[in-house]
């Protein structure tokens, strides 16, 4: 389906039983810090497998993270050089299945894309095949091509292609923006349209397709739990594609305020992410403003079927995330 910014675009899955999801056996889990990861946890903690469940993590700050959690803290919790692949190899031993959630969207002198993307898949295949592993899931951005011209989205696909081309099967999961309470692209939104002014590239025309966090979570595990052996690849969005605007304009009725959205060119946004690029922890990158402004716009059923997946409709998504508008809210 072709890109539409007029209106908003809708997909209707068919329901399939819920909670049918299960994990297989242990699952080791790198970038279990985060919030996907987190959430993933939480996930099976409530399912009673939070035993299930290896978290590798790079320092005691992050390992302190988890086992504070009050869902998280059950699971197995080790520090581990991500560098490392014996280490990696040690950690998987006895494992199904290997969830790779380590990613970075903004690029700064300290962290790199290929050190993020390429060289972190090029130890998880290697690991996960040494230690026997039947299958890995990756998480992936909507857009990912090794011949994209920006930076971050091709840097993905050769890192997608790594897992893809490896020893042992892998399911990739491209997503789009992911919404839930604590999220990153939450926050921007809540700050976007909470006050009375919201700057918005091209006025908000880029299109969106946001996926509940916990939607994302279900995709995971039943992709680890997938008894096929092939390789892969999946694109996985939320059931509906919305201008940004428009998007903006639902959470503002959430938090019962009334931006006024005033349009920024492109090309002044093209500008700024330049010259705030070449600081050393920049706030907005070239590649990041190009990411943020890719048009999410596809059908999420082929995906949604293959793993038997039910996703939960935007304005569930919004709620969780935002809370209800004022007049559902008191009914």
């Amino acid at each position: 389906m072709s890109p539409d910014r007029t209106s908003a675009a809708k997909w209707y899955v068919a329901p399939v039983p819920l909670g049918a999801e299960s994990l297989p056996g242990p699952v080791v889990v790198t970038g279990a810090n985060g919030h996907l990861g987190l959430a993933w946890i939480r996930a099976a903690a409530r399912r009673g497998e939070a035993g299930q469940v290896r978290a590798l993590v790079r320092s005691d700050r992050a390992a302190a993270a988890i086992r504070a959690d009050p869902e998280a803290r059950a699971a197995d919790v080790r520090i581990v050089d991500p560098n490392d692949v014996e280490s990696l190899r040690a950690a998987a031993e006895g494992a199904h299945g290997w969830l790779h959630l380590v990613g970075i969207l903004k690029e700064t002198r300290s962290a790199r894309y290929e050190d993020a993307h390429e060289r972190s898949c090029s130890h998880v295949a290697r690991a996960a095949e040494k230690a026997g592993v039947a299958r890995v899931a990756y998480l992936s951005i909507l857009g990912a091509d090794s011949a994209s011209a920006n930076a971050c989205l091709a840097s993905k696909g050769r890192a997608e292609r790594i897992l893809l081309s490896g020893a042992v099967p892998a399911t990739v999961l491209r997503v789009p923006m992911v919404l839930g309470p604590g999220e990153l692209a939450a926050g921007a939104l809540r700050a976007q349209a909470g006050g009375p002014v919201a700057l918005l590239v091209r006025g908000g025309a880029s299109l969106e397709q946001p996926i509940d966090t916990r939607d994302v979570a279900t995709a995971a595990t039943l992709a680890l739990a997938d008894a096929g052996r092939a390789a892969l690849s999946l694109d996985l969005g939320g059931p509906e594609s919305l201008p940004h605007r428009e998007l903006v304009r639902r959470v503002a009725l959430r938090l019962g305020s009334r931006p006024r959205i005033v349009p920024v060119p492109r090309a002044a946004a093209q500008l700024l992410a330049a010259v705030l690029g070449r600081l050393p922890d920049p706030p907005l990158t070239s590649a990041m403003l190009g990411v943020l402004e890719h048009d999410d716009c596809i059908d999420p059923r082929p995906a949604c079927a293959r793993l038997g997946l039910v996703l939960r409709p935007l304005d569930e998504t919004l709620d969780h995330t935002f809370g209800a508008p004022a007049q559902e809210a008191h009914p």
